[in-house]
């Protein structure tokens, strides 16, 4: 018995062994969206301040997920809702991945139109097609694969809305605006997926059309979602991450930096940081670092402040 008890003993302190080396790595998925790199950067900070590694992952969303559900990532930090309900829900019904906590509020994502453009009468979904020869037939988007392109294209394969002869440009966010630019420099007419936050939204006066509800649906939020048990497993990182919110304000003056000012996402939250040292208090309230000192202060000296 008391071999048994020992043996026991020995296998569950080296199952908690492997455990606490599962989480001196967080892997953390990017899409390549900078309000995505933003945040990541963010939280890349906070977490190697607090004594952890970080791997992050430049993923498109299906494969976020994809590698969500394998535990091939731990966190992503954009799960953007509702535009993204058809894409998750599966993973969410299953279990296999979890939504932590609403991490940003306010958001909007669908398709936008300089506002001159809309002043010219293109006011909604319905009014694209009117407007056929002034756009060239084409909508803009932005990475292959990603599921507001896909209904993009859904639209112009069932002809809804008279969409039939457009063509979804697919393209890099960087390509798609380098595009918007360009046409709103000469007035052009130009329609393309356009979102808040995002400092597109000071560089173009824009308007936002009605008509993709169903899909993007109104104003919404960012989810922060992590792999099955994941918040369980790592309960520490697990309580940062269901404290840490963002703000538009946040996001469009350091996405602003990386943008016009062609900052390092590094570099840019970095000073964000310094400027707001605030934001740490709440984000890591009960918070210690991975070797169970208090984190607070240990951020605040690798941050160097």
């Amino acid at each position: 018995m008391i071999r048994t008890v020992l043996a026991t003993t020995t296998a569950l302190a080296g199952l908690a062994g492997v455990a606490h080396a599962a989480c001196d790595t967080v892997s953390m998925s990017d899409v390549g969206w900078t309000d995505i790199t933003t945040t990541t950067a963010t939280a890349q900070h906070v977490l190697e301040g607090l004594g952890y590694e970080v791997d992050v992952k430049v993923l498109s969303v299906p494969v976020t997920f994809a590698s969500l559900e394998n535990d091939d990532v731990d966190v992503f930090l954009g799960n953007w809702m509702p535009a993204q309900t058809s894409a998750i829900t599966p993973y969410l019904e299953s279990g296999e991945i979890e939504q932590v906590n609403v991490n940003l509020e306010g958001t909007k994502y669908t398709l936008a139109v300089p506002t001159y453009t809309w002043d010219a009468g293109l006011q909604s979904y319905a009014d694209i097609a009117e407007f056929a020869d002034a756009l060239d037939e084409k909508i803009y988007g932005i990475e292959p694969g990603n599921e507001g392109n896909a209904y993009l294209v859904s639209l112009t394969e069932k002809d809804a809305h008279g969409l039939g002869a457009f063509d979804v440009v697919e393209s890099s966010e960087q390509g798609m605006l380098s595009q918007v630019r360009r046409a709103y420099e000469s007035e052009e007419h130009v329609v393309f997926l356009g979102w808040e936050p995002h400092p597109m939204n000071a560089n173009f006066d824009l308007k936002y059309l009605p008509g993709g509800e169903e899909f993007f649906g109104g104003e919404g939020v960012v989810h922060t979602v992590t792999r099955k048990g994941y918040s369980e497993e790592c309960p520490n990182v697990g309580k940062l991450l269901s404290q840490m919110d963002f703000s538009l304000d946040m996001e469009n003056r350091i996405m602003g930096e990386i943008l016009d000012e062609g900052a390092d996402p590094g570099e840019a939250t970095l000073a964000w940081l310094k400027e707001n040292p605030g934001v740490l208090d709440t984000w890591l309230d009960g918070v210690t670092t991975a070797g169970g000192e208090p984190g607070l202060d240990a951020v605040k000296a690798h941050l160097g402040l």
